[in-house]
């Protein structure tokens, strides 16, 4: 029985999505040069400053979840026993 393959299994097609992906992102972060924001505080309103908040509240989550993960992690045989 053959395996179905799906449209990012092909090397070319993920490729053009990555491409496309990032093509729009940086379309994204064009945009924000123009359009007007009303923030809270005066931060808010330069530009990229969302993408960078994301950005870095991710890379924040990701290290939090390794040091998480040292804190809970249990043996390959924890319910085996």
């Amino acid at each position: 029985m053959e395996r179905k393959t799906g449209w990012f299994d092909k090397p070319r097609n993920f490729k053009l999505f990555l491409h496309l992906f990032f093509a729009g992102l940086g379309l994204l972060l064009i945009v924000d040069f123009f359009v007007p924001k009303h923030g809270a505080f005066p931060w808010e309103e330069t530009p990229g400053f969302f993408a960078a908040y994301g950005y870095i509240s991710f890379v924040i989550l990701v290290l939090a979840a390794r040091i998480l993960r040292r804190l809970i992690r249990r043996d390959e045989d924890y319910y085996d026993r």
